[in-house]
């Protein structure tokens, strides 16, 4: 397959909120207690939110593309200083243009990447209020403003188990695909997920066909690190997280109860799935007997559960695909994770096709790794809006050539936004 010729579907990039959005989407009768944008405490050059008396800010990883490396790093950062397709989603279209991306997920920054930001503030209400105008928005607006461009991915309130479901009944009406749900719920507080306390969230998901997407970062605390270790240290072990969440989802028994329901394990990569598995497997044939374990599906076993009910995605990692055969490849997704640090934007067709190249994938593997398979399994049509011929690499890069694509720095990015913004 020629890069040109392949179709990219990416199943986690992340947005900045634009500074409208609740301005936009918030109940007019509480606007006087929506989230506000105000001089950052720690950066008082820089925006952050202000909701409930508590100031959440968009630190730099959250924004790095397009900024020399000696740029990134956890400090504050605002709308002056990020690259416009950050949080413009016109402009995030033609980055996704000049990257040869499809389409893509759009997890949340603001009220968390699953709503946690949002469960941890007092006023369950205000909080409510604010998840649904996120949804309004990156549901209802986005979506609907870029035809074919975004899989609708939205958050729920699982701090109230009836009002979420109300929430996905709501955004599924809206065409949703996907809810971002914490991936170690215990880790923040709440059940487990062999609690009973998701069930009505699960069973509304399966009811409408919506994949639950569990993203790293919310269970990170669960992994104990000696005093004083260093950002890189956790930033290698993500991995880990996505195994203990797999884990805690396959041993809770949730697939006997709803076994159409589906995991989709965003920015947790591969590598670890065929271990995991070949563990799981070894357990269950070694030790159920004594246990008296039972928590899959009768006559499924480990394996069967992840190819019919998990999807992993990766953004790069050759050794991963070398055993695409034991994982499953209808298993295997590609993610870009733009903006973030770990984003291969703005050369994701390079980066992937080299790797799938190395890994000898046909020409079938790789139209599922790329796009099929998130297609499939979140029952989202690719070219409903966009037919195949425009939808590759090459065709969405040849009409953003114009596309500025060069490393650009945080001071040159504010005199740009302070120029635009002056009149």
């Amino acid at each position: 397959m020629n890069i040109d010729d392949m179709v990219m579907v990416s199943i986690d990039d992340h947005v900045v909120e634009p500074a409208d959005i609740f301005e936009k989407h918030f109940p007019k009768s509480l606007m006087d207690q929506a989230p506000k944008l105000t001089a950052n405490p720690r950066n008082p050059n820089v925006q952050a939110w202000l909701f409930q008396d508590t100031v959440v800010g968009s630190s730099g990883l959250n924004a790095v593309v397009s900024w020399p490396k000696k740029e990134w790093g956890m400090d504050p950062t605002g709308y002056e200083e990020m690259r416009p397709g950050v949080y413009d989603m016109d402009l995030r279209v033609r980055d996704m243009d000049a990257n040869g991306t499809l389409a893509a997920t759009l997890f949340a920054t603001f009220p968390g990447f699953a709503g946690t930001h949002l469960a941890a503030l007092p006023d369950k209400k205000l909080s409510l209020a604010a998840c649904q105008a996120f949804n309004d928005w990156v549901v209802g607006e986005v979506p609907d403003t870029h035809p074919g461009r975004f899989m609708p991915l939205g958050i729920i309130p699982f701090f109230d188990p009836d009002e979420s479901v109300k929430e996905i009944h709501r955004l599924a009406a809206m065409g949703c695909r996907s809810i971002s749900i914490p991936e170690t719920p215990y880790g923040s507080g709440y059940p487990d997920f062999k609690s009973g306390y998701w069930d009505p969230m699960f069973a509304a998901c399966v009811e409408h066909g919506i994949v639950l997407s569990l993203h790293i970062g919310g269970g990170f605390s669960l992994v104990k690190r000696p005093e004083g270790f260093n950002l890189d240290d956790m930033m290698v072990l993500t991995p880990l997280i996505s195994t203990i969440a797999a884990n805690d989802v396959l041993l809770s028994g949730v697939f006997k109860k709803f076994p159409d329901l589906r995991f989709a394990m965003s920015e947790g990569g591969v590598g670890w799935v065929a271990p995991w598995l070949d563990r799981v497997e070894r357990h269950i044939d070694n030790q159920s007997e004594w246990l008296g374990s039972s928590f899959l599906p009768k006559g499924m076993t480990a394996t069967d559960v992840w190819r019919k009910n998990f999807l992993a995605c990766y953004i790069t990692e050759p050794s991963g695909l070398s055993n695409r055969d034991r994982l499953g490849i209808d298993t295997i997704a590609w993610e870009c994770d733009y903006p973030h640090s770990d984003s291969t934007w703005p050369n994701s067709p390079e980066w992937l096709k080299a790797e799938l190249d190395a890994a000898n994938c046909t020409d079938e593997e790789i139209d599922k790794i790329t796009f099929g398979n998130v297609a499939r399994f979140f029952n989202w049509d690719p070219f409903k809006h966009i037919p195949r011929e425009q939808a590759t690499v090459g065709a969405l890069r040849a009409r953003a050539k114009d596309v500025d694509t060069t490393e650009t720095s945080k001071q040159e990015y504010r005199r740009r936004y302070e120029l635009e913004h002056s009149s």
